[in-house]
């Protein structure tokens, strides 16, 4: 029997549980410590899940000589130095989207995984979706003849949450384009590739958080329209529409089960369910690149993330983002 994949998560919050949850439906990889800034948040979490090591400092969990891989799962702008300095101590990771605050620091972090030759990777949790992949194959394939138009969008009211925390809290690169917008933007990548052209618009808080964005990116033949916001809901589905048909990524798109094609005329449904929530797909592509030694993954390399916040450090300066520290 092949031997256990060992990881350890850094920042314990909300998406570090769901995490954790389909951690263990992955059969060759197990959960043996866990870290937080706070000793008891640390602790309920590792009796929650049966983790056998709790610590209250990141550093500590870094060199805890049982961990193969850390889930970082902080703050994302924290994201750059927390990754690094895991890295540091010959481990291999796995972090959050997005990758960084920005491209400088996206850089820095695919040196030290070169420099220590560890995986490294991004979390874009929904590239490793079993609908999401096969999208990508059918576009690919020529299933919608050549795509004209992408419309995506990722939404949640959160203007009733507490300005201190996260979401709103520009100190800690709130706003909904990191949040929520690099998923419209993956889409629109992972099918198009880099625009020619980038518009965008943001509204935003008292707080100075963004809390709306619309983009149009420009492809020459093809154009995608993409949204996030705290400022309203909406169905959030997602479509890609070619000049012989149109695919239609069911709700909530970015953790899709199915979508729908229609090719001239008719209609096939693709039921593709993923195991768990969705996060244990990704997990296996970590374990997999672990086991054969390799530093970045085929199917999300760091060039893709590389490019991706380039994208999203484009619609930032376009639409007047700014956050209250330099990078």
């Amino acid at each position: 029997m092949a031997k256990k994949i060992k990881w350890g998560i850094v920042g314990l919050g909300r998406i570090a549980k769901l995490f954790a949850d389909d951690l263990t439906l992955v059969q060759r990889a197990e959960l043996v410590a866990v870290a937080s800034t706070d000793r008891e948040r640390a602790k309920v979490f590792a009796a929650q899940y049966g983790v056998p090591n709790h610590y209250d400092s990141y550093d500590a969990l870094f060199k805890d000589g049982e961990v193969d891989v850390v889930y970082v799962a902080t703050f994302h702008h924290t994201h750059a130095a927390v990754s690094i300095a895991a890295m540091d101590q010959k481990k291999h990771v796995l972090c959050e989207k997005p990758i960084a605050i920005t491209a400088k620091e996206a850089k820095e972090m695919i040196r030290a995984s070169k420099r220590n030759k560890v995986f490294f990777m991004e979390a874009f949790w929904s590239r490793f979706n079993p609908s999401i992949a096969k999208v990508k194959e059918l576009v690919a394939a020529g299933a919608l003849g050549k795509v004209r138009y992408i419309n995506a969008e990722f939404t949640f009211y959160k203007l009733d949450d507490d300005p201190n925390a996260r979401s709103l809290n520009i100190a800690l690169a709130g706003g909904s384009l990191l949040d929520m917008g690099v998923y419209p933007i993956f889409l629109s990548y992972l099918l198009l590739g880099k625009p020619r052209e980038i518009m965008a618009k943001s509204k935003f808080f008292h707080t100075g958080a963004e809390i709306q964005t619309s983009m149009i990116f420009d492809y020459g033949e093809a154009q995608a329209l993409l949204y996030s916001g705290f400022a309203n809901n909406t169905d959030m589905k997602a479509k890609i529409c070619g000049e012989e048909g149109e695919l239609f990524i069911h709700p909530i798109w970015h953790e899709t089960q199915g979508f729908t094609l229609v090719r001239h005329g008719k209609k096939k449904k693709y039921e593709l369910p993923t195991l768990g929530k969705g996060f244990s797909h990704e997990i296996m592509e970590v374990n997999q690149c672990v086991e054969n030694r390799k530093q970045e993954s085929d199917f999300w390399s760091h060039k893709n993330s590389l490019e991706l916040i380039t994208i999203v450090d484009a619609v930032r300066e376009k639409a007047g983002i700014h956050f209250p520290f330099k990078r």
